[in-house]
């Protein structure tokens, strides 16, 4: 079979680079890449979640990391692919201590986007396939223990009589996500969850709450959610799916418990947490501590004039159960996001007397247009059929990096607004301010940027374009003990008023739990400093602090969306068990701290 030209450049790129590299000749292996390339790395070489930008980044980190590295055996892995003047292809490679998969676009002979990850330590693989566990060893044992009995001891002894390597506080998709890999690599973990059951976090939220997210978008690790599940998930429907989740695969899972305090002891290496268990309190003593308490755990609570005097029903979004009782009653909600939006319309639905109050520009995306044009191509029936599984999906997602993320978004709401131009009219008329990102760049940046300002339309749009959502713009200025007063002296009138005004940063819980000086040691979370609202600079190309290394050793910060969950989780795990293994893990280009909160 004849040789195509971009595999033939794919194989000229690869061993040149694989023979500067084993050569320890990083400038060299820096000049096969474009001026302006990516190399995005997800832990193997850097041990850190970075992305080098540009020739001098590729080669400073190459310098760094190629002596302790050793990376070797570069493989192509399948058919090479042609596109628009690129060529791309997936990778394999070995490092002196894992196993990883990659993927390379060049044009021309120069590399220009290359992302690396670890796949597997050598030594310490997960037991899947040919390798899984017999389960029993046949023949006769006296006193033998049953799997039950074993089980149990396990469950009895993990924080009384032995101690976890690993904690996680919060059980939520992301603590049971990352739960589930270490549990697969032998990490002993504790997973901390205040509520009664796995899944409350979901269950106790208002009762119209579905993900927008579609299925394909929210598999967790290893078990997919069954082929007829709905696209869009009911959110006890996710509760009881997380719930099963820790049983099948048998996490480690500490219900009705809170974690009160916790202190890192520097010369010991380990935490000291004190837990409530059931009421009953106890000291757990691991060496890491991963905070999965998820980027919706800090309410943002407003404090305006007069809020104490207010005589109505006053609740944050999170607190809110629904629209049951609010029939004919005067409601109001302030914010414009996904959270208002729902809430507004489940109140419309039981016949209460709603008004949004929106004080910033809002993006909106209707859903069939943010699935049609944004997520099939990756995330969708047709994309399985064409053969991208989800974890082919979230490499090659993986494989855009953030920096050039926003020019390759932005045709997508190029193509919407002009799709959706009556529905985006129609708003406007009512006086609601919309917006596509301070660069037009969409949805998916201002969820990276500040993880906030946008509405997925699955129907209270047209509620408020034809007037039955009411819309008032400005500023609060004052809540009084019968409603809400505006800044050009409006007054709404209310009997319940709802703040769904979002969340602060991760790092609340690290002051929280531990102390000031530890938060803002490691500083804000989320944000790539883009240096746009909610989202200041400098530019750093990666999200802060999540699912790397912090400047506190010990602690982790794990969360986002379904589908982050389950993808960084993988890279997470694999940290903390090389880590337990005494594994050398030298980070390279931990960043500055630049913002505290």
């Amino acid at each position: 079979m004849a040789v195509t030209t971009a595999t033939a450049a794919m194989r000229r790129f690869l061993g040149a680079f694989a023979q500067a590299l084993e050569e320890g000749d990083a400038k060299a292996a820096a000049g096969l890449f474009a001026p302006d390339a990516y190399w995005r790395d997800l832990v193997s070489f850097t041990w850190n979640i970075r992305t080098m930008e540009g020739r001098p980044a590729i080669k400073a980190m190459l310098e760094a990391c190629l002596p302790h590295v050793e990376p070797r055996k570069f493989r192509i892995d399948g058919k090479v692919s042609e596109g628009d003047g690129i060529a791309e292809a997936w990778i394999t490679f070995e490092t002196r201590v894992a196993r990883g998969r990659g993927h390379v676009r060049l044009k021309g002979d120069k590399c220009t986007t290359l992302l690396t990850t670890m796949a597997e330590l050598k030594g310490h693989e997960e037991k899947t396939g040919a390798a899984r566990d017999p389960g029993v060893v046949h023949g006769a044992e006296v006193g033998r223990k049953s799997y039950a009995e074993r089980r149990a001891e396990e469950q009895a002894g993990l924080g009384i009589s032995t101690q976890p390597y690993c904690v996680i506080i919060g059980g939520g998709q992301g603590g049971i996500a990352l739960g589930a890999r270490l549990r697969r690599l032998g990490v002993p973990t504790i997973i901390v969850e205040k509520n009664p059951r796995a899944g409350d976090s979901w269950r106790n939220r208002y009762k119209s709450l579905c993900l927008h997210d579609p299925v394909w978008y929210d598999h967790l690790p290893y078990l997919p959610f069954p082929d007829d599940w709905p696209v869009f998930s009911p959110k006890d429907k996710i509760g009881d799916w997380l719930e099963a989740y820790t049983k099948i695969m048998e996490l480690n899972y500490w219900s009705s418990t809170t974690c009160e305090r916790a202190s890192y002891d520097e010369a010991r290496g380990e935490w000291t947490l004190n837990v409530t268990r059931e009421g009953k309190p106890m000291v757990l003593r691991p060496r890491q501590l991963v905070l999965a308490t998820g980027m919706s755990a800090v309410a943002n609570m407003p404090d305006y004039p007069g809020q104490a005097s207010f005589k109505g029903t006053l609740v944050h979004s999170s607190q809110h159960k629904g629209g049951d009782g609010w029939k004919g009653r005067r409601c109001v909600v302030i914010g414009s996001n996904n959270s208002a939006h729902d809430i507004c319309a489940d109140l419309y639905e039981h016949g209460a007397d709603v008004t949004m109050v929106q004080r910033s520009s809002t993006l909106v995306a209707r859903s069939s247009s943010l699935m049609e044009l944004g997520l099939a191509g990756l995330y969708s029936e047709g994309a399985m059929k064409a053969g991208i599984t989800t974890d082919k999906a979230d490499m090659i997602f993986a494989s855009i990096p953030y920096g050039m993320m926003a020019e390759t978004q932005k045709p997508i709401y190029e193509a919407m607004k002009q799709r959706d131009a009556s529905l985006y009219e129609r708003l406007r008329a009512v006086g609601f301010s919309l917006d596509f990102g301070e660069d037009e760049s969409g949805l998916f940046m201002k969820y990276l940027r500040r993880g906030s300002g946008y509405y997925i339309d699955v129907g209270a749009s047209e509620l408020i374009a034809s007037g039955k959502i009411k819309l008032k713009s400005g500023k609060v200025r004052e809540i009084r003990p019968d409603g809400v007063l505006m800044a050009d002296d409006t007054h709404l009138p209310a009997d319940l008023i709802v703040f769904a005004t979002g969340y602060s940063s991760m790092n609340g819980w690290a002051e929280r739990l531990i102390s000031k000086d530890v938060a803002d040691k490691v500083g804000k979370c989320w944000g790539l400093g883009s240096n746009t609202t909610k989202d200041p600079g400098p530019w750093e190309g990666e999200l802060r602090n999540m699912w790397k290394p912090t400047h506190q050793p010990g602690l982790w910060f794990h969360g986002g969306n379904l589908h982050q969950s389950r993808h960084y989780s993988q890279f997470l795990s694999l940290q903390l068990k090389a880590r337990m293994e005494n594994i050398p893990t030298p980070v390279y280009g931990m960043m500055p701290v630049h913002h505290r909160a």
